[in-house]
């Protein structure tokens, strides 16, 4: 990919970024989600979130992980 870098805004927090995915190398490749957050995000927003909405997200998402404790299934 070798498109341009996009000025969006993060549909979360209305602050402005640059989205690379487009490009071919955005900051948030480097972002690891859970399967549970990746779902979630996906039915709340249909953009991309800036950067410090998603590491805030992945630190909500671990604690709630961590209060809950392990599920039983």
């Amino acid at each position: 990919m070798n498109g341009p870098l996009l000025d969006v805004s993060c549909p979360r927090c209305g602050g402005g970024f640059e989205c690379g995915v487009q490009a071919g190398h955005c900051a948030c490749f480097g972002i690891r989600l859970t399967e549970r957050l990746r779902v979630e995000l996906a039915e709340q927003y249909s953009g991309c979130l800036c950067l410090p909405c998603l590491r805030e997200l992945i630190e909500a998402d671990a604690s709630r992980a961590m209060t809950a404790g392990p599920q039983q299934g």
